[in-house]
């Protein structure tokens, strides 16, 4: 029975590229000089640090722009909140999203039944599994998904015959 996969993980490779083309520009402009302001990457989560708050805004921006030249939707992210550390610095840290979060998983489900398409969506962990007889249905409902769900950046794989 033919089927794909609906997924929402982002190109960690684009990522780590997005980061450390804004690291080279946050050392080379003049704005920047002589500050701590800078972006630290983990395996689910990047870190801000600058100055101060507007310096902050102006690294994220720098940071935001890198990635979408990169064609790494900035949907990925999850802004959290700024935090003050001693000397007027602050950070921020940012949520990379990988896998498909269970409530979105629920709406792309019931998505997919509403649309009285031919096919079946099932939860398998962090990813959606969709099942139907034929190619066409199982096309129809990528698109469906395109459409609908505008919150997350979904991707989709593992189609199979």
């Amino acid at each position: 029975m033919p089927s794909f996969d609906t997924v929402c993980k982002p190109d960690m490779v684009e990522l780590r590229n997005a980061v450390e083309q804004s690291n080279k520009e946050i050392g080379t402009r003049f704005d920047f000089k002589g500050s701590d302001a800078k972006v630290e990457q983990t395996e689910k989560e990047l870190t801000i640090f600058a100055d101060s708050d507007f310096q902050l805004d102006q690294v994220r921006d720098v940071l935001l722009s890198k990635m979408t030249k990169r064609k790494v939707d900035v949907r990925f992210l999850d802004m959290g909140k700024v935090e003050k550390m001693g000397m007027d610095k602050a950070k921020q840290v940012l949520t990379v999203r990988n896998g498909v979060p269970q409530e979105n998983a629920k709406k792309i489900v019931a998505a997919i039944k509403n649309s009285k398409m031919k096919v079946q969506g099932s939860i398998q962990g962090d990813v959606v599994r969709v099942q139907g007889k034929d190619r066409d249905d199982l096309q129809s409902a990528i698109a469906l998904l395109k459409k609908e769900i505008t919150d997350l950046p979904l991707g989709f794989e593992n189609f199979r015959d």
